[in-house]
């Protein structure tokens, strides 16, 4: 896929991408530089993060941190070390999140509360902190990525789903907050992306119903109107939309990206 966005669609725009080892992340942080923009990089496997920032087009507009952000400690040291190295941040992405779970009557407390406590928490509590920055400057874009098991659930995923609900439901409230300081909250609500999590995601659903990962790949490909899994570069693509100028007045939506799956 070529490159969709001119040079200084995010000039001057520091964007802090959480989760940045991740497939969307990954992807978004890549795109964010190639639109001019300054970026932090966060997650918790340090090797990723240098292998991502060599790989941006300017590695010089790239600062990276490891960080859990579970952690009170952590997000307050991340936000203070991200501000220092490149200045007031004007976009945040919570990229950061795990699936997983199981059926409810298997699925554990701790499952329950590790899914909550990052796909959740740590994604308000971030949000709480960049807000009270953003407030400052008056003008920012807050991109959540939630995901259509935010939207609808689906069997076998009730932990991961009523994470991504929770989410859903956050974006749209906290945008009516936020609006009043010039700063947009919007989510990303993806289908089946061509992730390690999205692969996963098929094959549990394919050991559940004792079919091979192929086997549930194919099935999951038939129920999508265009036929493939969505790459993680188009989610990137959106979230840089949403991060820029054009966005302006898109404000708590949930955007769908899923091939067309929501019509079936």
């Amino acid at each position: 896929m070529s490159f969709l966005f001119h040079e200084s669609t995010l000039k001057d725009q520091h964007i802090l991408i959480t989760g940045a080892t991740g497939g969307i992340g990954y992807e978004t942080a890549k795109v964010a530089i190639q639109a001019g923009a300054k970026v932090t990089i966060t997650g918790r496997n340090e090797e990723k993060l240098n292998q991502l920032k060599a790989e941006c087009q300017d590695p010089s507009r790239v600062f990276l941190y490891k960080a859990d952000l579970m952690s009170t400690e952590d997000r307050e040291k991340l936000l203070s070390a991200a501000r220092d190295e490149l200045g007031p941040i004007t976009g945040l992405v919570n990229s950061a999140g795990i699936g997983g779970g199981d059926l409810l009557e298997k699925l554990t407390e701790e499952d329950l509360r590790k899914i909550m406590e990052l796909n959740y928490f740590s994604l308000v509590q971030l949000s709480q902190a960049v807000f009270n920055q953003m407030k400052s400057g008056k003008s920012g874009s807050i991109v959540n990525i939630s995901s259509l098991s935010g939207l609808r659930g689906t069997h076998g995923n009730s932990a991961y789903s009523a994470s991504k609900f929770a989410v859903t439901g956050f974006t749209q409230a906290f945008a009516h907050e936020a609006i009043q300081h010039n700063i947009r909250v919007n989510a990303i609500c993806p289908g089946y992306v061509d992730t390690e999590m999205g692969r996963n995601a098929i094959k549990s659903k394919g050991e559940r119903e004792r079919r091979s990962y192929e086997e549930q790949l194919e099935i999951a490909k038939d129920s999508i109107p265009s036929g493939r899994l969505t790459s993680p570069v188009e989610v990137a693509n959106t979230i840089v939309y949403l991060l820029s100028d054009a966005a302006e007045n898109i404000v708590g939506e949930s955007i769908k990206i899923s091939g067309g799956s929501v019509m079936r």
